[in-house]
């Protein structure tokens, strides 16, 4: 038992030590780009009446670049282009494209960003969901980010609005997987693709190298655009890196269980949910951040100091984990106080999609369905 609360420590303490690292090096963009930067900003909608009229208006308010903004409207049925026309005659930056139908093997949103970057004018090509909210200095202060460095593509995560307890529980995990397990040291020495990671909410890519890495093309059956996409760039010879976007934009993804389920189920195969990468990732966050808790109790209950104090130390690196993404990232109370549930629930979506994928039954997003396609 004693060995078992050394391990469950070390996992703890381990996310909470590379959190730490990782803040150094995940920040902000700090400057606009250079007066005169042209800007695509490019919006894939499909039956987003409810989002596009808002994503437009936020991404008009930013005036220190030069900015096209186009959307493809994606065979809506909701009266999604109906409200893109109605900006379009306010505002001549705005633009409305219509998606060809989609070509078999090709993912929906890979298909419509893939046509939205042969149709943008400009060399640097912002992808945003139409769910995603920015800030009037956004969009300047991402290009400039981009320009500033030598990558081909960085990413910035938004952040994330909950509004439910499934929100709450599962979505903050997003931060807390990157921070905690993703060395930013290394991914911006090397360019092995396993370093790759990004937020297809929010994308931001040098046209020329887009098209040299064959852009969404390259990825036309991921359903997992954050992954594969920095990935493809890396495969190409091109860096990518990350910013924080929490003060840049911000996103509701998923509203409530089923959406919360649905979403993250779809696309896990491409990432958490492999056969070789899953059971390594149970043992990480079920050993890291199930088990403190109850080794806790265990200990307590059998009289045990060591495997006690073991557990309360291990339970306290996953509080003081939550306590700083709360705070730098403004989540909700309610997934740091029920930390171990939401990684219970993290885990049972993993495997769930791991298990259809095994019985070959399709992913479904948007009303399409996914039968060949991870995830």
């Amino acid at each position: 038992m004693t060995a078992l609360a050394w391990t469950v420590f070390a996992l703890a303490l381990l996310p909470l030590v590379m959190t730490l690292w990782n803040l150094l090096l995940y920040r902000p963009p700090r400057a606009s780009a250079p007066p005169g930067t042209a800007v695509s900003v490019l919006i894939p909608a499909r039956d987003e009446a409810a989002n596009i009229g808002p994503a437009i208006a936020a991404v008009l308010a930013n005036r220190d670049v030069d900015l096209e903004l186009v959307v493809l409207d994606d065979h809506s049925t909701d009266g999604t282009a109906e409200i893109v026309l109605a900006a379009t005659a306010s505002d001549p930056r705005v633009r409305l494209e219509r998606a060809p139908p989609l070509p078999p093997g090709w993912s929906g949103k890979q298909h419509a960003c893939w046509v939205l970057a042969n149709h943008a004018r400009h060399d640097v090509l912002i992808f945003l969901d139409a769910d995603v909210r920015v800030a009037p200095d956004a969009v300047g202060r991402a290009a400039g980010f981009l320009l500033a460095g030598g990558s081909g593509l960085v990413s910035g995560f938004p952040r994330e609005v909950t509004a439910t307890a499934a929100e709450h529980l599962t979505i903050p995990w997003i931060h807390l997987l990157l921070l905690g397990y993703l060395p930013m040291g290394f991914m911006r020495l090397f360019k092995a693709h396993g370093f790759g990671a990004g937020c297809g909410q929010f994308m931001v890519a040098r046209r020329h190298a887009y098209m040299a890495a064959g852009g969404h093309a390259a990825i036309r059956t991921s359903l997992h655009d954050g992954v594969t996409l920095p990935r493809a760039f890396r495969r190409a010879g091109f860096m990518t890196d990350l910013f924080d976007a929490t003060d840049l934009a911000a996103c509701r993804m998923y509203a409530g269980w089923a959406q919360v389920w649905s979403g993250f189920g779809k696309n896990a195969t491409e990432g958490m949910a492999t056969p070789v990468a899953l059971p390594v990732w149970t043992a990480l966050i079920g050993l890291g951040h199930v088990l403190p808790l109850p080794l806790l109790i265990v200990g307590l209950v059998a009289g045990s100091t060591p495997v006690a104090t073991l557990g309360a130390a291990a339970l306290a690196c996953n509080l003081l984990q939550r306590l700083i993404a709360g705070w730098r990232f403004r989540q909700h109370w309610l997934g740091g106080v029920l930390h171990p549930v939401g990684a219970v629930l993290l885990l049972a979506i993993q495997w769930a999609a791991l298990v259809r994928s095994f019985r070959r039954r399709p992913a479904v997003w948007r009303g399409r369905s996914y039968g060949g396609i991870a995830g």
